[in-house]
């Protein structure tokens, strides 16, 4: 893991409203020294294979994506060796229980259900830090 103060996610996020609030809350914590944005499962994917981008160190992603949902997209993740120690974490408006059971199975830190307020929001990043310092 990076430095507690310049951690680098990766959001993976296709409502543009949603992605933009996230990623201000993100830059905005001072733990977080690049966030990374992505609008689907398939850009992530892309993103982790492309040597030419170091690993970061948590990922975000959103379930309800066009062409590789966020939980293909974390299997994919889990089930690589060379990225399957970066924790991994979920958001989504859904509270469906398969989904977090799916989550839970595959290894991810947290299922977050995502806000409706920018103040929650905050809360986000926060939340993050305090289960990968454990």
């Amino acid at each position: 893991m990076s430095q507690k103060n310049n951690l680098h996610i990766i959001i993976a996020e296709d409502d543009d409203d949603d992605a933009d609030v996230i990623c201000e809350t993100f830059n905005q914590n001072p733990h977080f020294g690049k966030v990374s944005l992505v609008s689907n499962g398939e850009e992530l994917l892309n993103y982790l294979k492309d040597s030419s981008n170091e690993n970061p160190d948590v990922i975000l992603t959103d379930i309800n994506m066009p062409i590789v949902d966020g939980i293909e997209a974390l299997q994919q993740i889990l089930n690589n060796s060379s990225l399957k120690d970066i924790p991994c974490f979920v958001y989504s408006t859904s509270i469906n229980p398969s989904y977090k059971e799916k989550c839970d199975v595959l290894g991810v830190k947290a299922y977050l259900i995502k806000p409706y307020s920018f103040e929650a929001f905050a809360e986000i990043p926060k939340t993050i830090l305090s289960i990968i310092e454990g």
